[in-house]
């Protein structure tokens, strides 16, 4: 995890709602940098806000990145373990490998980044994550976590809430 990596969003001043009776649609976005290849992320306390902001007290947050070169997890976030994660990766998909899109006159990309496709393919784009008093519901260790796999760029990643304004 890079603790010195600072998250700032784009958080609208008012976030979008939508209303049906009994019923909450919230939308916002997250827009941040990152600084490295490969980069563990805790987004945990901006999607918090942003819950919080949506007025919804029970329901789900639907997380979606809006990249093909990152992905969303729920983990525990502790250096050893995410430089576990980073081993894994590298292991699992070689970035050396020969891999037809990191030749331009295959796949007309010149960025040479095949690998982090396919590693953002093992990990996923999005996390549901049930809301439950106005909060992201996770156990004590989850994190909600972005993972960038070819940075430095500029990510974002789109949140939608749904449920209800009063608890169940």
């Amino acid at each position: 995890m890079n603790r010195d990596c600072v998250v700032e969003s784009t958080l609208s001043p008012e976030t979008p709602r939508r209303r049906r009776p009994g019923l909450v649609v919230a939308a916002d976005t997250l827009s941040f940098g990152t600084r490295a290849r490969t980069e563990l992320i805790d987004i945990t306390g901006r999607v918090a806000e942003m819950i919080e902001r949506s007025g919804v007290r029970e329901g789900l947050a639907q997380l979606f990145s809006l990249h093909t070169t990152a992905a969303l997890v729920i983990n525990e976030l502790e250096p050893a373990l995410t430089h576990d994660v980073t081993g894994l990766l590298e292991r699992l998909v070689d970035p050396a490998g020969p891999w037809r899109h990191d030749r331009p006159e295959l796949s007309g990309c010149d960025r040479r980044n095949a690998a982090s496709h396919l590693r953002a393919l093992l990990l996923g784009p999005g996390v549901v994550i049930p809301v439950s008093a106005g909060r992201p519901a996770l156990g004590r260790f989850q994190r909600i976590v972005f993972v960038e796999l070819d940075g430095p760029r500029e990510r974002t990643v789109r949140l939608t809430v749904l449920g209800t304004e009063e608890a169940s």
